[in-house]
């Protein structure tokens, strides 16, 4: 079958679109729709998308950015929690044979069982337009839960995009920053003012493509505690790195361990998580997972 060539991206045509179907915009599901060629030519280019690919779009919306992908890819699965949009999707997607649409919260879905039912397992791309308030749970979720993906791309907040990329003393710098850096390269590809999107959202936006590590740049014993003691350390970002550690309820390593461990670090009780690398911070859960798993067990 012969795709037909995206028309959607255009403002005129998605404002079309929207006053055809009388669409009103969710402002619980965030929903900014990118109105700008340019732009979705960059986030395509940066996924390198091909015709090998299957590729997982979050967030559709009318289907802009989903005719692109479409274009581009063997196959789309397009994942909308918005129901009063799947007609519209329906609508917009109909001259491409190679789109899935489900009405689903992609929170809810597992992701891995997709991608060996319609990819036999093998790493797939993920592309999405992300709303701001849900953009940490996708994320982390792709990585967290093991999902094949090679790379993601993404358009999200400035400011989320600026704390993905960031290290040490930043005041952008914490939990986000090192699980990212943990799993994948974070690479800018193109910063987006608002007037790219309708309706304007009130602060910029970012295009961020993650390209996940073979494996990680440092080895933890167990990947779980690393997660534990690196949000638990910036929960409270003023307080110490002991102290916020143990005010921390899942954190079971007593205070003077902690400091004994930072000491044979090269580095002092008073320092803040904030001053951490990820290397040190491999470092230090490598170096108190063993008394945490003892203690766990006798609970």
């Amino acid at each position: 079958m012969n795709r037909p060539e995206p028309a959607l991206g255009n403002p005129r045509n998605t404002i079309a679109v929207l006053n055809q179907y009388r669409f009103v915009f969710q402002k619980k599901y965030g929903q900014n729709f990118l109105i700008d060629t340019h732009v979705l030519d960059k986030i395509i280019s940066a996924a390198q998308i091909g015709p090998e690919d299957f590729v997982v779009e979050v967030g559709p919306g009318i289907g802009t950015m989903t005719q692109y992908l479409a274009y581009k890819a063997g196959r789309v699965a397009a994942i909308e929690i918005d129901k009063a949009l799947i007609p519209i999707l329906e609508d917009t997607l109909s001259g491409y044979d190679n789109v899935t649409i489900l009405n689903e919260d992609v929170l809810k879905v597992d992701l891995c069982r997709l991608a060996e039912e319609e990819n036999g397992g093998r790493p797939i791309k993920v592309v999405a337009n992300l709303p701001y308030y849900i953009t940490t749970p996708i994320i982390m979720g792709l990585f967290e839960s093991h999902v094949p993906v090679e790379s993601i791309t993404v358009m999200v907040q400035k400011e989320v995009a600026d704390r993905m990329r960031t290290g040490p003393g930043s005041k952008d710098y914490g939990a986000l920053s090192l699980a990212v850096q943990y799993y994948a390269r974070p690479d800018l590809i193109a910063n987006v003012p608002p007037n790219c999107f309708i309706p304007r959202p009130r602060v910029g936006s970012a295009v961020v493509r993650l390209t996940r590590h073979e494996k990680p740049p440092v080895e933890a014993e167990n990947e779980a505690y690393l997660f534990q003691l690196i949000r638990a350390s910036f929960q409270q970002r003023r307080k110490t790195l002991v102290n916020g550690l143990n005010h921390a309820a899942d954190v079971l390593v007593p205070k003077e361990k902690f400091e004994e461990a930072l000491k044979k670090m090269g580095l002092t009780p008073d320092i803040r998580g904030e001053a951490l690398t990820l290397p040190q911070f491999a470092e230090l859960a490598n170096l108190t997972w063993e008394l945490q798993k003892t203690l766990h067990r006798d609970l």
